[in-house]
């Protein structure tokens, strides 16, 4: 494809991956998005924090307020004589732009613009407002990215009624995936304390791990909760266990256990805390544990945001289209602090964080278009044009 052929969102989708965005890096992409969102009367305002670049931009002041929430920021590329083109140099080959971001998630952030600019043009003046929610710090620890904007909306008691966060959510095609809800994620990291000592002389020692055994094969087995209609009953897993001095005749003093609950929001993070407690008070173990909890659950019913993207994936793309909350966290987590629905919607996530990262080009306008058309269902004007 030349560049005489591309279309709008391509084009934008092209000049944002050319921007070496690794995280937290933003390399000037808030910059070119700002630009063509104040030439539609968008107010602009950088709430910058720790070395993270964040813009909320909004038209309007009435409600409902619809707001679209991203990150420019990318994942490293990992080894670049194994990619088949620069990441950073958006390539057309064989149907699909490949490039870093490319899926995750420059097209959406692309999309949104010209959505809005597709919108506004038909409907000057729509009801209500439109809003953006940016961030270089998604895909780092996401300690000043979102969730420092989201506090300072929520200080000045500024809500969102509906949020679209673009993350990649189709699967084998565009549409064909919304998620409604994440699970929440409880991380735990224990340890068991012993006495070290000689394998020969058990008895003037305490094994942590022997100790632990049995408190782990009731966590393991234990039923936390039967989920809901959205979520998959809570899990508990351990993702790593570490003990002894690497020596086969020492017993060791401490071992450490890292573990972590995806919960669903019929269970709260204290009652958790509140059950491992009690089968570590149950089988004796001394301990230290310490808590992180990355975030909680949230939840989108069928309602009035599910129904409008639902709505205008089937306009455009024919298909209907599946609610699911599986996968890890997003930046919806803290966004659902201050709206009442919160989705995620975007491309094909079949490359994101891979090598040769891609999406096929003939969904790019498609999703702009599935946007400007949820736009339409919830802030059009009756009888606008």
């Amino acid at each position: 494809m030349s560049v005489s052929e591309a279309t709008p969102t391509l084009e934008l989708a092209r000049a944002l991956i050319a921007r070496r965005s690794v995280t937290p890096e933003d390399a000037g992409c808030l910059e070119l998005l700002g630009e063509r969102l104040a030439t539609l009367d968008f107010r602009l305002e950088r709430i910058d924090s720790g070395g993270v670049c964040n813009l909320w931009a909004r038209r309007g002041t009435a409600s409902p307020l619809v707001c679209f929430a991203g990150h420019t920021d990318v994942v490293p590329t990992g080894p670049l004589d194994r990619w088949n083109s620069d990441p950073f140099e958006p390539t057309i080959r064989d149907g699909k732009l490949y490039g870093r971001g490319a899926a995750d998630m420059k097209t959406s952030l692309a999309a949104f613009v010209t959505a809005i600019e597709t919108f506004v043009a038909d409907h000057s003046d729509h009801a209500g407002s439109i809003a953006l929610l940016l961030t270089s710090d998604e895909e780092g620890v996401a300690t000043d990215g979102t969730v420092r904007v989201v506090d300072a909306l929520e200080a000045r008691g500024e809500c969102l009624d509906y949020c679209i966060v673009g993350e990649p959510t189709s699967v084998r095609t565009l549409g064909d995936m919304i998620k409604n809800g994440r699970r929440g994620s409880l991380s735990g990291t224990l340890r068991v304390k012993g006495k070290q000592g000689h394998v020969a002389y058990p008895h003037l020692a305490t094994n942590p791990v022997h100790a632990f055994a049995p408190a782990l094969a009731e966590l393991a087995a234990t039923h936390w909760d039967d989920g809901n209609e959205f979520f998959p009953p809570t899990t508990f897993q351990v993702s790593n266990i570490h003990a002894g001095t690497g020596a086969n005749n020492v017993i060791p003093g401490e071992c450490e256990v890292l573990f972590n609950f995806r919960f669903a929001s019929v269970t709260t993070a204290d009652e958790l805390k509140a059950r491992v407690l009690e089968i570590l008070d149950r089988h004796g173990v001394e301990r230290e544990l310490s808590w992180h909890l990355s975030g909680n659950p949230y939840l989108t019913g069928r309602g009035a945001l599910v129904e409008a993207l639902s709505g205008a994936i089937r306009d455009v793309a024919g298909i209907d289209t599946e609610l699911s909350t599986t996968g890890g966290t997003s930046d919806g987590r803290f966004i659902a602090r201050i709206c009442r629905e919160v989705v995620e919607f975007g491309p094909i996530n079949a490359t994101i964080h891979q090598l040769n990262e891609c999406v096929p080009v003939d969904s790019v306008e498609p999703l702009s278009a599935i946007y400007a058309r949820t736009l339409e269902n919830l802030l059009a004007r009756k009888g606008s044009i």
